[in-house]
């Protein structure tokens, strides 16, 4: 009775993975997808409302420039592709050209925004003439996502730069070195001026002056936002945070995008830290003084159809004094989340825990060092797939004194297979004494039966660090390793279904079971096989039928991931058929 139990168990939970798989993330997928491209649909056909404002408790009547759409944005008959928009802006003189190594892109003089941006070292696919990722789009374009940075006064009346400011400059271009400098005059005795700089990679300084030419004082915050139209399409992964995300107040936040839309808006003090918005392998991100307080805000609203999501910062008030001049500075990071890059931009500008924009998850004391172990061997060897492979091998040296106990102890349980039997069917009609029996057994053959266990049970958070390593890291992302494999960051592309594309077919998702996928299936049927097997014949049948849901299962993996299984399980292959002959055991 208790075997039918187990098996029944068995074959409910394998059920279960399945469906849960496809129910829990291809059916959500499929639906945001859907749900992605109405968007965009009645975004076209949606009226955008003038800018609105979000009140801030922690200042005296100041306000940040709200979410809604930018005053003076055209109507919805005018919403234009990105590219068009920002060619017609360059013509019509509002714009100033953006050139470093890694970003291409412009800084918009109405509003002085930075509004558009695209990364010169990652292209949308391996096809290395495919477009540039594009990171920042303007207001009026089909997704507007940018950073902006300005004051607020703190008393009604004073006339400040907004999204409808145009900014004078003498400059023609911004590159590491050239920076951009914006001055504006307010005509009533404020004079503004904002210096532009970016670094060699991806980090921007924003140092904003204000000159008081009038009689009295004035009371100005400096303030910085990133602003998001829509709600992007996530890989819609549990283990994975994308939406926005920051250290405020010594904590990682992490609000959904859908999480933040039941909240509103969220509101802290800090000092340090940083708030920002991030995507799977992208990141855009506000720094701020890491020496003054400020409030940090996650802010959701909804414009027509239109999801609008928007972290800022707003610094304590300054007073200007007549003939006086204060300054404000602050960061922008927006690129590509390289580890090293990250964890240097957090050592050399002292960013407080900036290293957290990577999610490398509960695992990170393993996680991070596992990055850098395989970054090390991906440089050493010029291929990631070969890292992986050696850092299996690695890997296996480190548990083989475990492994190679455990596989002595399934040796001999191999061994004593015959024997095994005898008991079990000497003692069907009594199970309390063929248990007796099988314990005197193991004792007098000095073998124990759960060792085999233990490094299984060891390794579980070495496969989900090394899973969250590929997954989350943009130095596996389009990482090629040899054949059809172009990216060891996704899944295998072929498929057994289709005869691996000499059918011009294309499966559905679930029946989309590669090479390395079957690889690794017939590694773990045969590494099966060299086991002991259950004294159940029932149970047998279970165990056997284990490769095939694996082999389901992790034809969505990343490709890289499923290549370390499948090597990992051949290596165990031949460490256990070198102990198993060496001891006198049959090898089946």
């Amino acid at each position: 009775m208790t075997d039918q139990k187990n098996l029944v168990l068995a074959i409910a939970l394998s059920i279960a993975i399945l469906l849960g798989f496809q129910l829990l993330y291809e059916t959500p997928r499929l639906k945001q997808r859907q749900a992605e491209t109405a968007r965009q649909q009645t975004q076209e056909l949606a009226m955008p409302l003038a800018a609105g404002s979000q009140p801030n408790p922690a200042t005296s009547g100041a306000v940040i420039p709200g979410i809604g759409a930018p005053t003076g944005a055209p109507p919805a008959a005018a919403i234009l592709d990105r590219g068009v928009l920002i060619r017609q802006q360059f013509t019509a003189g509002d714009r100033i050209r953006i050139e470093t190594p890694r970003l291409h892109g412009s800084v918009n003089l109405v509003g002085g925004r930075i509004d558009d941006l695209t990364l010169a070292d990652y292209r949308e696919t391996v096809d290395p003439k495919s477009p540039e990722i594009v990171l920042l789009s303007p207001g009026g374009s089909t997704s507007p996502y940018y950073a902006e940075f300005g004051w607020v006064a703190e008393a009604a009346g004073v006339a400040v730069p907004d999204a409808n400011t145009r900014w004078t400059t003498q400059s023609n271009i911004l590159g590491p070195d050239h920076p951009l400098q914006l001055s504006w005059d307010n005509g009533a005795g404020l004079v503004f001026e904002r210096t532009i700089s970016v670094d060699q990679n991806y980090m921007f300084t924003v140092v904003q002056q204000v000159r008081n030419a009038t009689t009295q004082p004035v009371t100005l915050l400096p303030y910085g936002l990133i602003s998001r139209h829509g709600t992007p399409q996530t890989s819609g992964y549990y283990i994975l945070h994308e939406g926005p995300v920051g250290v405020v107040n010594d904590k990682l936040h992490e609000h959904a995008y859908k999480e933040l839309k039941e909240k509103g808006t969220v509101t802290d003090r800090s000092t340090g830290g940083w708030i920002g918005i991030t995507d799977k392998y992208w990141l855009t991100a506000l720094v701020p003084d890491q020496q003054a307080q400020e409030t940090a805000r996650f802010l959701y609203s909804q414009r027509g159809a239109e999801d609008r999501y928007q972290v800022d910062t707003l610094g304590d008030g300054q007073v200007i004094a007549p003939g006086a001049t204060v300054e404000s500075t602050a960061r922008m990071f927006a690129g590509a989340k390289l580890v090293r890059l990250i964890d240097d931009y957090a050592d050399r500008l002292n960013i407080h825990k900036f290293d957290l924009a990577i999610d490398f998850g509960w695992f990170y004391f393993l996680t991070k060092p596992f990055f850098y172990a395989l970054d090390f061997l991906g440089r050493l060897f010029g291929n990631f797939g070969i890292a992986i492979l050696v850092f299996t091998v690695c890997v296996k040296a480190l548990f083989y004194p475990l492994a190679n106990k455990s596989y002595r102890s399934m040796s001999k349980m191999k061994k004593l297979q015959p024997e095994m039997t005898k008991i079990k069917e000497r003692y069907e009609s009594d199970r309390a004494r063929m248990n007796e029996e099988m314990m005197a057994l193991y004792k007098r053959e000095k073998v124990n039966p759960v060792s085999g266990c233990l490094p299984i049970v060891i390794q579980i958070p070495v496969f989900f660090a090394l899973y969250k390593v590929l997954f989350v890291t943009i130095e596996m992302r389009q990482a090629p390793f040899f054949g059809w494999i172009q990216d060891l960051s996704v899944p295998d592309p072929t498929t057994v279904f289709n005869l691996f594309g000499l059918i011009p077919w294309t499966p559905p998702h679930m029946l989309m079971i590669g090479v390395w996928p079957l690889i690794m299936g017939v590694s773990m049927f045969l590494q099966q096989k060299m086991n002991p097997a259950p004294p159940d014949p029932i149970q047998q049948k279970v165990f056997m039928f284990l490769p095939i849901l694996f082999t389901f299962m992790l034809a969505n993996f990343p490709a890289g991931l499923v290549i370390y299984w499948a090597w990992n399980n051949s290596l165990s292959i031949a460490q256990q058929w070198m102990i198993m002959r060496s001891m006198g055991v049959k090898v089946t």
